[in-house]
């Protein structure tokens, strides 16, 4: 899934001095400041803010367990699925007691869900006609059919191992066809689903609220005391995050600013003595996510020329950039990241190399980054999803690595949803984006290189290679890991060889709690953890 990277810095202070702070936690509600949400219905679910909210309004067809390790998927609101021999028909059956919330679009009251609604979500979000970004997840599905109230049946046209996968993401957060019925366009702003919370108020890109549904039907399985509140303020600015966490305004926090590092975390790594003394606790680990700039393959300069991708991949100072990110990143040297089967663990022939990269250029026709044409150094465009000061901090860290060798960068700063349609447009020479994995499956990285998924999907560096596309479609057909992996690592160097993308970075990932929020634990599918946390006595 595609996140907006890195995290924004735009200055809210006064927005949230304006607010008056009504959102403080109290004993019962879990405050925790968040970025813009652009819509909460599943189909819409693109970004990683919006899914994060998606997943406690709405409960998808299956989950990812929240406690297990290795990740494995579990019930959601179906029951984990029959499997036929030949990994072509997927039977689902409803679990008891799953119902959608009490909503004006039924009457004012809830209603179980059925199989047919379940039928309804699926089918919605293949239809061509709504455009879902999450489309591509029903590429394989040749019929659903309903069986009875309680049971479907899934036809899918070939066999596709990450199918279970895929109904867990929030693409499938099941609807009532009655909300989107009433609410038509304006569908992205209500919650007509069954999970654990209803939206109780919105004011976009200020606040949103969410209430406690005491009768989900999942509460008796967490067997805690969970918040009856959620409130989520949208507060940009990273050093106001912080400030409002030490008043305990707010709960959690997600992400550790650089300017704030040291006054957190010592040089052994962990959190500061004092800080644990007063209650905070720090949560880290390495996500399943790679973060980079693309080469979108259609621009005229970068799509025709592979020595100067490769120029550029051998521009990219990672020690360096490492050591301006507190030492919090993992080298990243393929499309796979590390921990996920299939992982390509041989040296990147383009990592760091000024030389090499000078002498590519020169075999690309830009010696000294010259543009034979202009008689200038060449000038590429790169289009990044937010204006704030830590971006731009970091934008000019990237600058001048590729000065070093005569290459200019000339960053484009764009809102985040004008930057993204401007990647699903192919508007863009280089983009700067991140991500993260929708399941544990090298195939969620490696659909990014596929011809089939080139924008608006997935693919949006426009990359097509016949070669990449069969090894794919062949780890996608076999039903013998050994096979699939040997594919992946394969479609992996030739992949690394074109370079569409130049590969940053494998962040890890950190977070900030007060010691009474409970049952915390990182992961790389942290979507709806809140419906796990409660209020703790202690650790």
């Amino acid at each position: 899934m595609r996140v907006r990277w890195p995290m924004p810095n735009i200055g809210m202070v006064a927005a949230v001095a304006a607010a008056g702070l009504a959102f403080a936690a109290g004993a019962r509600t879990f405050t925790h400041p968040l970025e813009r949400v652009a819509s909460v219905d599943p189909i819409r679910s693109q970004a990683t803010n919006d899914s994060f909210i998606i997943h406690l309004l709405y409960e998808t067809i299956l989950k990812i367990d929240y406690f297990a390790r290795p990740y494995k998927l579990s019930p959601g609101v179906c029951e984990l699925p029959d499997v036929s021999a030949d990994g072509l028909e997927y039977t689902l059956t409803l679990r008891e007691g799953v119902a959608f919330n009490p909503h004006e679009a039924l009457g004012g009251k809830g209603r179980p869900v059925t199989a047919e609604d379940v039928a309804y979500t699926l089918r919605r979000l293949a239809d061509p006609k709504n455009a879902s970004g999450g489309m591509w997840t029903m590429s394989c599905v040749k019929r659903i059919d309903v069986l009875d109230a309680r049971r479907l049946k899934i036809t899918l046209t070939r066999p596709q191992h990450v199918f279970p996968w895929l109904l867990a993401m929030p693409f499938t957060g099941v609807v009532a066809r009655e909300g989107v019925e009433k609410y038509g366009a304006r569908f992205g702003g209500e919650s007509v689903g069954s999970g654990p919370y209803r939206l109780a108020a919105w004011r976009r890109n200020h606040q949103m609220s969410l209430e406690r549904m005491p009768a989900w039907h999942g509460w008796k399985e967490i067997k805690t005391e969970p918040y009856d509140r959620m409130e989520f303020p949208v507060v940009d600015d990273t050093s106001t995050k912080w400030l409002m966490f030490l008043a305990h305004e707010v709960d959690f926090l997600r992400g550790i600013a650089t300017d704030n590092w040291d006054a957190i975390v010592g040089p052994d790594g962990h959190l500061l003595p004092e800080l644990y003394a007063r209650g905070v606790r720090l949560h880290s680990t390495p996500m399943l996510e790679t973060t980079f700039i693309g080469c979108n393959m259609k621009d005229p300069v970068l799509g025709k020329n592979r020595k100067l991708r490769q120029a550029l991949n051998c521009a990219f100072d990672f020690e360096t950039w490492n050591k301006f990110s507190n030492g919090r990143l993992l080298p990243c040297s393929a499309p796979v990241p590390p921990g996920i089967e299939g992982y390509l663990d041989t040296p990147n022939p383009y990592s760091y190399n000024p030389e090499k990269a000078k002498r590519l250029l020169r075999e690309a026709g830009y010696p000294d980054g010259i543009d034979p044409a202009t008689r200038r150094h060449l000038v590429l465009e790169i289009s990044l999803g937010n204006p704030s000061q830590a971006m731009r901090e970091q934008m000019e860290l990237i600058i001048e690595f590729y000065d070093r060798v005569g290459i200019r960068l000339e960053p484009r700063y764009l809102t985040w949803n004008a930057f993204l349609q401007a990647v699903d447009e192919g508007r863009t020479a280089l983009f700067l984006l991140g991500w993260v994995a929708d399941y544990p499956d090298a195939e969620n990285f490696m659909q990014l290189f596929h011809s089939k998924n080139v924008s608006p999907g997935a693919n949006h560096a426009n990359y097509v290679n016949p070669e990449v596309d069969a090894l794919y479609d062949r780890a996608m057909a076999t039903l013998d890991k050994a096979e699939r992996l040997a594919c992946w690592r394969k479609a992996q160097e030739i992949v690394r060889e074109d370079c569409p993308l130049i590969w940053l970075d494998c962040p890890k990932r950190y977070w900030l709690s007060w010691k009474h929020v409970g049952n915390f634990i990182p992961s790389d599918f942290m979507n709806g953890a809140e419906n796990f946390s409660y209020v703790a006595d202690g650790d």
